[in-house]
């Protein structure tokens, strides 16, 4: 097997409770939680509204 590409060094940190802050590598800060129905679904109405991480996937994937 081959090496690989590329390998992604993104670093996360918890924030609170479903909160997640990521690093990339070229020093952007992305903030990551819950919202909509998945916030729902675990009753986390407490928790503010944050994309979640396949919202980024998602929009990587169509930009």
């Amino acid at each position: 097997m081959s090496e690989p590409f590329y390998v992604s060094k993104v670093e996360f940190e918890k924030v609170a409770g479903a909160r997640r802050r990521g690093r990339l590598p070229a020093g952007a800060t992305v903030e990551l939680g819950v919202h909509g129905p998945v916030k729902s679904h675990y009753r986390l109405d407490a928790e503010p509204d944050q994309p979640l991480a396949v919202d980024y996937v998602v929009a990587a994937a169509g930009g």
